[in-house]
């Protein structure tokens, strides 16, 4: 695959990140509904090179409902619409498909399309103030988790602005955020995937 499945890095959650970061954690968790964004993608390797970059447009309808549109530099789609996951890969004429729940497990998606009850998969504290923003940390559970660390920043206006995602072999993807909507409107039909006439489709 091109890049890292981007489902696997969703927690797009506008919430303050300040002394009480966790409990507005929570407390957003339970009053955002949907939400929609631009972002930037790029991935680092153990020695902080730039490996992979990219951009588009997110979005994601709880419980267990997401769209991730990959726009440059190829194009590709990722979709969980509550009980699968899918992957079209445009240029292969690819897809992907397997059950939400093992795609998904512990990875910061769970922050995002699983229930109000986060620290069941998560342990979560502060981490500090760099950059101009505030951060926070969730660090999964489960061994098997593909990250090691998630970390989210936010900036005064209480606003998602950027997440890190720390996996097991040293690499580290930073998504950035931009246009954040909070609970808009998203027709249904966009968390809705058929795979494309004559497509390659695997399942696992």
């Amino acid at each position: 695959m091109k890049y890292i499945f981007a489902i696997m890095m969703l927690a797009i959650l506008p919430f303050g990140a300040q002394a009480s970061a966790i409990e507005k954690l929570k407390s957003y968790i339970a009053a955002t509904h949907s939400a929609q964004a631009n972002f930037t993608q790029t991935v680092f390797d153990q020695n902080g090179k730039r490996m992979q970059s990219a951009s588009g447009v997110m979005q994601f309808q709880r419980p267990g409902k997401f769209r991730w549109s990959y726009q440059k530099p190829y194009e590709q789609i990722i979709v969980g619409d509550g009980a699968k996951f899918w992957l079209y890969d445009v240029d292969l004429n690819q897809v992907t498909v397997k059950k939400l729940d093992a795609a998904l497990g512990s990875s910061p998606a769970a922050l995002l399309a699983g229930s109000n009850e986060i620290e069941r998969g998560f342990s979560l504290k502060e981490a500090g103030a760099r950059e101009g923003l505030e951060w926070l940390q969730a660090s999964p559970k489960a061994q098997d988790s593909s990250f090691s660390a998630v970390l989210m920043g936010f900036d005064e206006q209480a606003s998602l602005v950027a997440m890190e995602l720390n996996d097991s072999f040293g690499h580290k993807t930073v998504l950035r955020f931009s246009g954040m909507q909070r609970n808009p409107k998203i027709a249904g039909a966009q968390f809705q995937f058929s795979p494309p006439a004559g497509a390659d489709v695997i399942s696992n």
